[in-house]
């Protein structure tokens, strides 16, 4: 029953993060495809280049057919799709392949606007021989080629737009864009270090190759639980990756508690692929904390964010205190505190106050544990 109920949530919380990025491709890509429309419309109209023929409702609903099914096509398969691809494969594949499937895309949002459009304009059937004779040279038109290259350019756009938000993490981007942390500025944030158990073991029985592969297969496969949960992944060192939240991204439905889960349920659905490839299924150990940093940017020829402050070292120290504990997890007390809303399957267990490593006092710590 509990693996049940984990399992429903994780999907749930997959398909709303699909269907809400999918409604936001349909949204723009309607609303770019109106503005164009309306653009071409009044150009026509400043060139005396519209005849006593042209049918404004009909040219409009056949515009608004062809935008919402490339929004409904790009935004629920197309897009999910490219992106899942350019993670998977070689830039030069995942280029072919998406060119591959944008061109049938556009015939097929195509076709059903073209076909609309001539039944319409001789009020016949779709599927009636004169329609189909009418539209036999739609591909041909100058109007199709144009906007083709036309939606090749926004496909390919959104695409860079979702490619910058994971490089950069979930609502980074636009920070970054608009210069929020040009000047160094403080803020409260969540931190969660995620390291792999006896990575020192695992590297030298697979070889540096293969260990390499074994980091990225690991870090790929996290990756989805990461943007799920809105956190923001802030570095890869070495068998190790640092996320951040923005504590009301953090705290909202459990979030980091949630990634920490999800993290678990992944690398458990793949242990049969790692332990053919691998000979081994990893496992990993997380600290988490919060507090106070200042974040601002940093560098000159490679600008990066940075975050700076105590909370950071504490963190890892949590996470280096896991091993000692014999737990998988470990928060500070503190971060439990504010933490109101728990996945239903978990408990918050004591473990009492700790040393840390170059911490002056003891630091109050709690685990978690699946009911």
């Amino acid at each position: 029953m509990a693996k049940a109920l984990r399992f429903k949530s994780y999907t749930k919380r997959q398909f709303w993060f699909y269907t809400k990025r999918a409604l936001w491709v349909l949204f723009a890509w309607t609303l770019i495809a109106v503005v164009l429309f309306y653009f071409e419309y009044y150009t026509l109209i400043s060139e005396n280049a519209l005849t006593s023929q042209y049918d404004f409702e009909q040219a409009f609903t056949a515009n608004l057919i062809m935008a919402v099914s490339a929004g409904l096509i790009g935004g629920i398969v197309t897009v999910n799709l490219m992106e899942r691809w350019l993670r998977k494969y070689a830039f030069w594949k995942a280029l072919t392949l998406i060119i591959v499937t944008y061109i049938v895309a556009a015939l097929i949002v195509s076709s059903i606007a073209g076909l609309y459009y001539y039944s319409e304009q001789d009020g016949l059937p779709l599927t009636h021989p004169d329609v189909l004779a009418e539209f036999d040279g739609f591909f041909k038109e100058w109007i199709f080629i144009k906007n083709f290259i036309i939606w090749l350019f926004i496909v390919i756009g959104t695409l860079i737009v979702f490619m910058i938000n994971n490089k950069f993490g979930p609502g980074v981007f636009p920070d970054y864009l608009m210069g929020r942390y040009f000047h160094p500025k403080r803020e409260k944030r969540i931190f969660m270090f995620v390291d792999i158990k006896d990575a020192t073991t695992i590297a030298e029985n697979l070889g540096e190759e293969k260990y390499f592969n074994f980091l990225k297969d690991f870090f790929r496969d996290i990756a989805p639980a990461i943007v799920i949960t809105k956190g923001e992944v802030y570095q890869y060192v070495g068998d190790e990756v640092v996320i951040s939240w923005k504590m009301k991204n953090g705290l909202k439905k459990g979030n980091v508690l949630h990634c920490y889960y999800s993290m678990l349920k992944i690398i458990n659905q793949k242990a049969s692929r790692y332990q053919s490839k691998y000979g081994l299924v990893p496992e990993f150990k997380v600290g988490i904390h919060f507090g106070p940093i200042m974040v601002g940017e940093l560098g000159e020829i490679k600008r990066e964010i940075v975050f700076s402050g105590d909370v950071l070292n504490t963190a890892a120290r949590i996470s280096a205190k896991c091993n000692d504990l014999g737990v998988s997890i470990l928060a500070s007390k503190e971060f439990a505190n504010i933490t109101t809303e728990l996945p239903k399957y978990v408990k918050v267990i004591d473990v009492g106050e700790e040393n840390l490593k170059g911490k002056a006092e003891d630091v109050a710590l709690v685990t978690y544990k699946k009911i």
